[in-house]
């Protein structure tokens, strides 16, 4: 399907692109949209036809409307089919696939294409009948033992764009060898007339409605997870206030902190409905302080002692807290002090309860916060890294089936996963237990902030930052090459101060020891990122995003009890090493 152009001819090849899709079999609509592109000319012209959508590791990502570089019921189309051609290669008889969408624009129609090519293809769907948080789907992918699922989403992008994630038979998203193979097939369906429709009444008896029984099963596993008696037993008052950010939290998050106990959860209103439109916020991403601004608004009214936001199809969730030292009396934790929290609840109580078997592991990615690795070592467990991205925890999980569970893991980015039931990161799962883990520490008289000093007192105080570089368009993607090329080539000798000891490209595949020049191999599928490490452990990665025009930066500082306890108090050791990433951001060009 990807089509590679130099770039001298490309607005020559963009519109002879543009023309074909001002005609059959391009339905009416789609003709007159193109025909006002082609007539208007531009750079909205270039950018919709310059090249494919491309069909990545992680499915389809970008911004919704005509064209085959955008989010279309065609480029969903044409993707579906080289999926069902991987799967029917893969699986010739008795296929089957789960299908959930969220609650973006277009989202229930991308996903009823998807089932309607797929049905077309003879293979049997098993679709949501209304939206569904993607946690859900890789549950179900693996509950009614399907050979692959697709969740229709963008995540926490703005509303302007869509995406389609493909899983796999184990409920990961896909990782080699099949990410290979399905790009593959994808690639090789050249247009519309290449996919079967479904459109057929046989076609469409293929399709199967999910309901209430797989909701019910989905909301067993999650209350599974509890692990206070009090709770299961009298359930809590304790005042939460949640928002779904106009995302599938509504039918997800909001009946299973109900079903677990939690009497008094407040939510917010005017962000209850779903909307794809996500009227209330600028961005639906509960990484942003703004986006919790009206929970926490409430939370003042309520004497609340927990604000939750989820994004648009729970798979992240972000916490605030009350505290009087911060502006407006709420502190948001960040992605890497909420993992901390819930992999230390987690493997403490599990630990105290005597369920932690031989083998049993927590798992965090390679730009992670190594308390989550440090908590997990000190109770006896294993650690696994991976590369970013949950699909290479569900790779871990699976890899490990037989030898050892895995217990809890997470990533800085407001992921978390608890058992391997689900095998993505899910925000109801993590909601549930969030709100337990609140109850437990305002019972013991210290709060989430408390817990959380008791935690950096036994292992170590640390901190990380993260900063987003958006980059748009050819430019960028040129830009983002540049500057990780930078990085590979001439890496700074100092950071902070400190001598920059190690360069590690996962690219290249290898850890390069500065100062003897020795290389090393890294045991790691090949990623575009790189990660330098000084001589005190402070850890800078640079990392391009697969989903999106942007480039990360990631900031991780630490400072062991033996040498805190020497600098002051707390508070003046967190605010050292906040005071080291501000010049670690300034020396990077980032701040």
């Amino acid at each position: 399907m990807r089509q590679e152009m130099k770039s001298e001819n490309l607005n020559e090849v963009a519109i002879e692109r543009a023309i074909a899709w001002t005609k059959p079999p391009f339905d009416e609509e789609t003709r007159k949209e193109v025909e006002s592109l082609v007539q208007a000319g531009g750079e909205p012209l270039l950018e919709a036809f310059y090249t494919d959508l491309e069909f990545g590791t992680g499915g389809l990502r970008g911004l919704m409307g005509p064209g085959t570089n955008r989010m279309n019921k065609y480029t969903v189309a044409q993707a579906t089919q080289g999926l069902a051609n991987y799967m029917l290669a893969s699986v010739p008889e008795g296929a089957s696939i789960a299908i959930a969408y969220d609650s973006r624009n277009q989202s229930d129609t991308f996903a009823k294409v998807a089932a309607d090519v797929m049905a077309g293809n003879g293979i049997e769907v098993h679709l949501f009948s209304a939206l569904r948080p993607t946690p859900q789907l890789s549950f179900t992918v693996r509950h009614l033992n399907c050979t692959a699922g697709i969740v229709i989403t963008a995540s926490h992008n703005p509303k302007e764009y869509n995406g389609y994630k493909v899983y796999w038979s184990d409920g990961g998203q896909i990782v080699p060898p099949h990410d290979a193979g399905i790009i593959a097939e994808v690639r090789a369906v050249a247009g519309p007339d290449q996919v079967s429709w479904g459109s057929d009444p046989a076609a469409q008896e293929r399709i199967h409605w999910l309901g209430k029984e797989a909701d019910d099963a989905y909301l067993k596993t999650v209350l599974n997870l509890r692990l206070s008696d009090s709770l299961r037993s009298s359930g809590s008052d304790l005042s939460i206030v949640f928002t779904p950010l106009h995302g599938t939290g509504s039918v997800s998050v909001i009946p299973a902190l109900a079903a677990a106990g939690f009497r008094n959860v407040h939510i917010v209103e005017s962000q209850r409905e779903p909307d794809g439109n996500f009227p209330t916020v600028h961005s639906p991403n509960p990484e942003e302080g703004a986006a919790l601004s009206a929970a926490i608004e409430l939370a003042k009214t309520v004497d609340a002692h927990l604000v939750l936001g989820t994004d648009p199809d729970s798979d992240r969730v972000g916490i605030a807290v009350p505290d009087a030292a911060s502006p407006g009396g709420w502190r948001l934790l960040n992605g890497n002090e909420t993992g901390a929290l819930l992999v230390d609840y987690v493997v403490s109580e599990r630990k105290r309860q005597g369920s932690l078997g031989p083998g049993d592991f927590v798992a965090k990615t390679i730009v992670t916060s190594d308390l989550m690795a440090a908590i997990g070592l000190d109770a006896g467990l294993s650690v696994k890294e991976t590369l970013t991205g949950f699909k290479w925890i569900a790779a871990a999980i699976r890899e490990t089936e037989g030898s050892g569970q895995f217990v809890v893991g997470g990533e800085e980015s407001y992921g978390y996963m608890i058992g391997d039931a689900v095998r993505d990161k899910d925000a109801v799962a993590a909601a549930c237990l969030l709100c337990e883990l609140a109850d437990f520490a305002n019972t013991h008289g210290t709060g989430l902030l408390g817990r959380l000093a008791q935690i950096h007192a036994q292992h170590g105080a640390f901190k990380e930052a993260l900063v987003s570089q958006t980059k748009h368009g050819r430019a960028g993607k040129a830009e983002i090459a540049q500057q990780m090329e930078g990085f590979r080539e001439d890496p700074p000798e100092f950071l902070a101060g400190e001598r920059v000891v190690e360069v590690r490209d996962y690219a290249a595949q290898r850890r390069l020891n500065v100062s003897t020049g020795e290389s090393q191999s890294l045991d790691f599928p090949a990623s575009n990122v790189v990660q330098l490490v000084t001589d005190r452990q402070t850890v800078v990665t640079a990392r391009p995003s697969g989903t999106e025009p942007k480039i990360k930066f990631y900031f991780s500082v630490r400072m062991m009890p033996e040498a805190w306890r020497a600098v002051g108090s707390y508070d003046d050791v967190m605010q050292s090493l906040e005071q080291k990433i501000t010049q670690l951001k300034a020396e990077m060009g980032v701040g």
